[in-house]
C-alpha cells in the first residue's frame, strides 16, 4: 500500500512539471491584416486643467516586424478531459513568436513640430547674455556691510587696550627675542596685547626694522640690546 501511494504521489509531481513541445517549431503571428492605425482621442490629449496638448502626435499606427536577436514564445494550459475550464491542466508551449507590432507616431507636421522643439531646445546653452533694460537689485540696501562694521570694532577695541607700563612691554619683547630672533608686528602684538602704535613707539627704540630680504617686514633687536643664550654660552 505505502509503495502504490509513493508511486502515484510521484507520477503526479512528474505530470505537473511535464510540457508538451510538440509545437515549438511552429511560428505564431497576429492573423488577419496587419496594416493598424488608431487616432488619440481628444480625452486622452487632455491635461489635467483640461486644456488639450496640441504638440503631441495625433495619428499612430502599428507596424509589423520580424523578430531578430529575442526568443519569444506563447504559452498554454491544455483544459482536462472532463471539460472543467476551471482547473487547468498540462501546461502547452504553442510555439515561437515571429513577429511583433510596434506602435509610432506618423511623421505628420505634429510630429515634425514636436522633434524640432525637442531638438531646438537640446542645442540651446545653459547660459545666455541677456541685455538689461534696468538694474537688477538681487539684494536690500543696507547702511553698511558686516565686513566694514567688524573692521570698525576690532579698531575701536584696540584703541580700547590697556598699555602696560612700558618696563614691562619691553621685558615681554627681549623675553621674545631670546626665542627667536625675528617678528613681525602681528605676531608681537598677540604675545604683548598691546596696541600697534604703543608697541611701535616702544620697537623703534630696542628693535631695527628690516625692509629688505630675506627678513623683509619683520623687527630685531638691536645689537646692544641683543643676548642670547648661545652666544652667553659660547662666551663662558
Amino acid at each position: 500500500m505505502d509503495s502504490e501511494g509513493g508511486s502515484s504521489h510521484k507520477r503526479q509531481k512528474t505530470a505537473e512539471r511535464d510540457l508538451d513541445c510538440s509545437n515549438a517549431s511552429r511560428g505564431v503571428w497576429n492573423g488577419g491584416k496587419t496594416d493598424i492605425t488608431f487616432s488619440l482621442s481628444d480625452e486622452m490629449l487632455k491635461n489635467t486643467d483640461g486644456s488639450v496638448k496640441t504638440d503631441l502626435p495625433k495619428e499612430h499606427r502599428f507596424v509589423i516586424s520580424n523578430i531578430a536577436h529575442q526568443t519569444l514564445a506563447v504559452f498554454g494550459y491544455e483544459n482536462e478531459e472532463n471539460g472543467n475550464d476551471s482547473k487547468p491542466g498540462k501546461l502547452v508551449l504553442g510555439g515561437h513568436v515571429l513577429q511583433k507590432g510596434e506602435c509610432r507616431p506618423l511623421a505628420d507636421k505634429r510630429y515634425m513640430d514636436l522633434k524640432r522643439d525637442m531638438i531646438l531646445k537640446a542645442s540651446q546653452p545653459e547660459r545666455q547674455v541677456k541685455q538689461l533694460s534696468k538694474a537688477v537689485t538681487s539684494f536690500k540696501p543696507i547702511s553698511d556691510h558686516k565686513h566694514n562694521i567688524e573692521y570698525e570694532q576690532k579698531k575701536k577695541a584696540e584703541g580700547r587696550k590697556a598699555r602696560d607700563d612700558k618696563d614691562k612691554v619691553m621685558d615681554m619683547l627681549f623675553a621674545a627675542f631670546e626665542k627667536h630672533q625675528y617678528y613681525n608686528i602681528k605676531d608681537l602684538e598677540k604675545i604683548t596685547k598691546q596696541p600697534v602704535p604703543y608697541l611701535k613707539e616702544i620697537l623703534k627704540e630696542i628693535c631695527n626694522y628690516n625692509a629688505k630680504n630675506p627678513h623683509k617686514s619683520t623687527w630685531e633687536l638691536k645689537p646692544e640690546y641683543r643676548h642670547y643664550k648661545g652666544s652667553d654660552d659660547t662666551k663662558e
